[in-house]
């Protein structure tokens, strides 16, 4: 179970809808449906019956309802704590779309700045942007920069995603192939990739994703299982595995250039590092 499923359970309650709870998540309508359909699985009931076109909660969904909001409401509330402890030990706060370029922001950091610290959190796009402009965080990575006189922004780095398949792969030949030439694939996947989860949710919608959670354990599998996975030429995650291919994904949505975001007036340490970065 993941909090964005919560936060989509109480959009479509509120909505009333699957279209309009897309509309408002920024999801595709299948992408959500599947979501909805792996929360239903892991608590093993359905929570919504459907009236003519609207969603309704029946009674198990009223009470996951009840408990995601006390979740979501702590998990606010966990946030606020550690800005907190952030604010008392001088760490910048950053939110973050993915983590390889918060990787690069902390290898940046640390060749000019090596004393820094960086707390972070890894949210969606309108977060990361609505934290920078309200002061939430002192430096924001987004996937675009942000038209705001009070913002600034830069470029930090570019991310390409590509898909390793078994050696024996019908694809594994290819130059490149696309998202819709891999979808109906099983997928090994590791759970805190950030946006990428929705680019997979959204670009594949007739594949299935094993999630692992712990990265030691998807670290195994991906040597000893036959199942594709991702890997992109980010240098944490461009390791090689014996007996596969990597090949490139030439969709749009597998290109990522990301922006490193800094409110003006704000901090000092944050507008030291943002220069820093924009000057590399």
């Amino acid at each position: 179970m993941e909090l964005e499923q919560l936060r989509q359970l109480e959009a479509i309650e509120r909505e009333g809808t699957m279209s309009a709870a897309a509309r408002v998540l920024h999801l595709s309508q299948p992408a959500l449906s599947r979501s909805l359909g792996r929360l239903e699985s892991e608590l093993g009931q359905p929570l919504f019956d459907r009236v003519g076109r609207r969603l309704v909660l029946n009674d198990a969904g009223s009470v996951a309802l009840e408990h995601a909001g006390q979740i979501l409401r702590a998990e606010r509330a966990m946030r606020d704590a550690l800005a907190d402890v952030a604010r008392r030990t001088r760490a910048l706060r950053v939110g973050t779309v993915a983590p390889a370029p918060l990787w690069r922001l902390t290898a940046l950091m640390t060749e000019r700045f090596p004393g820094m610290v960086l707390t972070s959190q890894m949210l969606a796009q309108a977060e990361v942007e609505a934290g920078v402009v309200d002061g939430d965080f002192d430096l924001g990575i987004g996937l675009r920069p942000v038209a705001l006189p009070m913002v600034c922004s830069t470029r930090l780095m570019v991310e390409n995603l590509a898909v390793v398949l078994p050696s024996e792969h019908a694809l594994a030949a290819r130059g490149s192939v696309s998202m819709a030439e891999l979808d109906g694939e099983t997928f090994l996947l590791l759970k805190d990739i950030g946006f990428w989860r929705k680019v997979c949710d959204q670009n594949l919608p007739h594949s299935e994703f094993i999630v692992q959670e712990d990265p030691g354990v998807f670290e195994g599998l991906i040597g000893s299982s036959p199942l594709p996975h991702f890997i992109t030429d980010a240098p944490s995650f461009a390791a090689s595995v014996p007996d596969r291919v990597i090949v490139p994904i030439r969709d749009t949505a597998a290109h990522a250039t990301f922006y490193l975001l800094a409110r003006t007036g704000g901090r000092r340490e944050a507008e030291n590092l943002f220069d820093w970065v924009s000057r590399q």
